[in-house]
């Protein structure tokens, strides 16, 4: 495994981060196909055996199972120092908004229930996991600067926003003397590259890491279309709204990664991951079966020529914007987000 510093902080982060929204009770949650925490186990272990130090949650993930399975496996199998911990809060709900939960009590709420889940004292990285249209950036960032302040969280990071949205909450932070965003987490991957339109050049001149999602599609990237499909390829739905009205475009990038696979002797799930890893900091790989992320281990060593990211990129077409980015809009401000809490589920 090899590591990096995460942008502007003193977290080393190992290249691979594991994600851990496959894991938690199916049956409390967004997702069916997540598995039990017994599974959960054997991967968290595998991956620290595999130099992953870098761990990647959410409170909306099954109703917080997520959290608490990657919690209890990471405090048996790991020294807190060891690693880094990063989870995520979601917006204020409509019946918070009504009753006169501010945007700071609410995070608050949010990482105290997130730190129980977890059963650690802190994160190290904690994330807005969307753009919340009810609620002030000037809340916001009060309220993570006060979890910071608490000891509650090291550093803050965001998800699912434009480069301007960022730029806006940072040079605030900086005219406020508040934590700025250290991190990303967008949806970035060789099937959809639009992060690399004002994201990615911004981040880049604020030395802001990118730690994107989706990092192998869903698992279109890691495999030929009907190939070994997965219960989640089965079954998730919101994969599916995201990917398949693109579908036929992307398989001209994806028949590519399988040749490239087939020359190199290797998965194509290397081949994805290393083409990523030449663009970000550490790619947030999710897995539910132990050779998922001993394939994400190897693509570290795999070192693609600027051939073969050059065949690799060359089919890519302009792509809507799909899932939580779509709905990235004030219009949809009073309109459920895509992820909710509690057991409810997608919209």
């Amino acid at each position: 495994m090899k590591y990096t510093k995460l942008g502007n902080t003193d977290l080393n982060v190992s290249r691979i981060c594991l994600g851990c929204m496959g894991f938690g009770d199916p049956e409390r949650g967004q997702h069916s196909w997540t598995i039990d925490e017994a599974h959960t186990r054997e991967i968290i272990r595998r991956s620290l055996e595999l130099g992953v130090n870098f761990f990647d949650t959410a409170i909306a993930y099954q109703s917080g199972t997520s959290e608490q399975y990657a919690g209890r496996a990471l405090r048996d199998f790991a020294r807190r120092e060891d690693v880094v911990v990063a989870t995520k809060f979601l917006p204020r709900t409509p019946d918070e908004i009504a009753s006169g939960v501010s945007g700071q009590q609410h995070i608050e709420n949010m990482i105290n229930t997130s730190l129980s889940n977890l059963g650690m004292d802190y994160v190290d990285l904690y994330i807005y996991h969307m753009w919340d249209w009810n609620t002030p950036i000037e809340d916001v960032l009060d309220g993570l600067s006060r979890v910071v302040k608490a000891g509650k969280a090291r550093y803050i990071g965001i998800s699912n926003c434009f480069a301007w949205q960022l730029a806006k909450a940072n040079a605030l932070a900086e005219k406020e003397g508040y934590p700025k965003f250290v991190s990303v987490q967008g949806h970035y991957n060789l099937i959809f590259r639009e992060e690399e339109r004002e994201m990615a050049p911004y981040c880049t001149e604020e030395n802001i890491a990118l730690t994107p999602y989706s990092a192998l599609a869903s698992g279109r990237l890691s495999r030929k279309p009907g190939e070994n499909d997965t219960k989640r390829a089965a079954e998730d739905a919101y994969a599916k709204f995201k990917y398949d009205a693109t579908a036929r475009q992307d398989s001209l990038i994806i028949d590519r990664v399988a040749e490239l696979s087939e020359k190199y002797g290797v998965t194509m799930t290397e081949i994805s991951l290393a083409w990523l890893l030449t663009k970000v900091t550490s790619p947030v790989v999710g897995a539910t079966k132990l050779h998922h992320i001993e394939g994400a281990a190897r693509a570290v060593d795999l070192q693609l020529s600027e051939e073969d990211i050059a065949y690799l990129e060359q089919p890519y077409v302009p792509h809507p914007l799909a899932g939580v980015m779509a709905q990235n809009k004030r219009e949809n401000a009073q309109k459920k987000h895509v992820w909710s809490t509690g057991d409810q589920k997608i919209h």
